[in-house]
C-alpha cells in the first residue's frame, strides 16, 4: 500500500496536472503581486473611509498572500516564479480607467472602485478555490489548507465591499447629478 501512494505521488509530481498547478501558480503570484503595486493607487483614489479602510486593509492581506505563495513554492520544491497574469492586467487597467474616467471626490468613483476590486476579487475567488482543489489532487495536504485560509479572506474581502457598496456607496452614487 504504502509503495503504492509513492508511486502515486511520483506520478502526480510528473503529471500534466501538476505543470498546469504551477503554471497557475504562477499566474496568481504575478497578480497578487500586481495588487500590492495597485491597491495603493485605489486607496489614494477612494472618496469614503469606509472603503479607503477597506482597501488598506485588504493590500496588508495581499502582501500575506504573496508570501503565502512565496511560502507554497517552497513546499512544493519549486522556484517562486510569476507569469503575467491576462486577466489581472485588465481588471487593473480597467480599474486605472475608472478613476480616469470619473470625477474625483465622488461617489459614482467609489462605485466604480469597487466594482474593479469586486472583480480582482472574484477572479482571485476562483483561482484560489480551483488550485486548492488541485492541491488536494495532487496530495499537497498543508497546501490545500494554505489556500483555503486565503480563498476565504479574498471571500470576505468580497463581502465588505458588497457591504460598502449597498449601506452607502451605492445611494450617495445615486443622489450625484450627471456630469454636464
Amino acid at each position: 500500500m504504502a509503495t503504492t501512494h509513492a508511486n502515486q505521488a511520483a506520478t502526480a509530481a510528473d503529471s500534466k496536472l501538476q505543470e498546469f498547478f504551477e503554471d497557475q501558480l504562477q499566474d496568481i503570484y504575478w497578480a497578487e503581486k500586481k495588487l500590492v503595486k495597485t491597491l495603493p493607487k485605489m486607496q489614494e483614489a477612494a472618496t469614503g473611509n469606509e472603503l479607503k479602510n477597506a482597501i488598506g486593509n485588504h493590500l496588508e492581506q495581499t502582501r500575506t498572500h504573496v508570501t503565502r505563495l512565496e511560502d507554497i513554492f517552497g513546499i512544493i520544491g519549486k522556484e517562486a516564479k510569476s507569469k503575467k497574469c491576462q486577466a489581472m492586467a485588465g481588471i487593473v487597467d480597467e480599474g486605472e480607467d475608472i478613476i480616469d474616467e470619473t470625477d474625483e471626490a465622488s461617489a459614482q468613483r467609489d462605485v466604480g472602485l469597487i466594482f474593479a476590486a469586486q472583480k480582482a476579487e472574484h477572479y482571485e475567488i476562483a483561482t484560489y478555490g480551483g488550485l486548492r482543489q488541485l492541491a488536494l489532487t495532487l496530495g499537497y495536504e498543508q497546501v490545500a489548507k494554505i489556500l483555503g485560509q486565503t480563498l476565504s479572506e479574498e471571500k470576505e474581502a468580497d463581502a465588505l465591499l458588497t457591504q460598502i457598496a449597498e449601506n452607502s456607496v451605492n445611494k450617495k452614487a445615486r443622489r450625484e447629478p450627471q456630469s454636464a
